[in-house]
């Protein structure tokens, strides 16, 4: 599984983390998320990497959790799962980190670009995060930060209703830096990511932490989420839901 999540240490300081199973859509499994967590955690360890890019394959960025996999772990609860693990990592990592979003970024695939500093999206890329019709509630503190980012009413529309944004509604949202042509998205975010890497260390990251606001709100709303979604996770609405979704014929893809 590690073949999954491939990651490079690129000239001027960049970590590239791709994600690599294209035969699901790059649904995340839990040896996926501990690839990624242990490439956060190593590059905060490391004097050479100074920002991290996280990309896809071309025309898919993330389908979310991969739920048979997900599934499969259920018993042992959320809060003991690999993608909890990976989600309070991404929200306490200090490298900065960038996004190219490319295709599809459902449930992780896109609350995951709320936490970095920067994301880079083609005119194909769809955000979607369906927690709530899979019987789910909302992670990696997308409760808090999403309603910062475009006001209560529209992330009321975006995590209850599901509704999907395009390139150009979520680059006029504030969720995008900038719509770029597919093939030169994960150039451009890897250069934007080296820029950052080129910048004073300390200046930087007292400046990013400004930016970012109060980190204890971000990871009070991550745990009280996580508690949600395991008591959640553990219903009898959720369960129907999950199954009902595994049942049918599609690529599995979810928080």
């Amino acid at each position: 599984m590690a073949d999954t999540v491939a990651i490079d240490d690129l000239q001027g300081g960049v970590r590239l983390i791709t994600l690599n199973r294209p035969e699901k859509k790059n649904a995340l499994t839990g040896a996926m998320y501990d690839a990624m967590r242990e490439a956060l955690v190593e590059a905060d360890a490391s004097d050479q990497v100074g920002a991290v890019v996280f990309a896809g394959q071309p025309g898919m960025f993330s389908a979310g959790n991969d739920l048979t996999d997900f599934m499969g772990h259920a018993g042992d609860g959320f809060t003991a799962s690999p993608a909890l693990a990976f989600i309070r990592q991404l929200a306490r990592t200090r490298t900065p980190m960038v996004a190219a979003v490319d295709g599809i970024a459902v449930g992780i695939g896109a609350t995951l670009c709320l936490h970095c500093d920067l994301v880079y999206a083609s005119p194909a890329a769809r955000l979607r995060m369906p927690f709530v019709e899979l019987g789910l509630v909302p992670e990696a503190a997308s409760s808090y930060l999403l309603p910062l980012r475009v006001g209560r009413l529209r992330a009321t529309e975006l995590l209850l209703l599901s509704r999907p944004l395009d390139a150009d509604e979520a680059q006029a949202l504030g969720l995008v830096n900038a719509v770029l042509p597919a093939d030169m998205l994960v150039e451009q975010a890897i250069a934007q990511a080296a820029r950052l890497a080129a910048l004073p260390r300390g200046a930087l990251a007292a400046s990013r932490a400004l930016i970012r606001g109060d980190q204890a709100q971000v990871e009070a709303a991550l745990e009280a989420e996580a508690k949600a979604f395991d008591a959640q996770l553990r219903s009898p609405e959720s369960q129907e839901r999950l199954a009902a979704f595994l049942s049918r014929s599609k690529p599995a893809s979810s928080a």
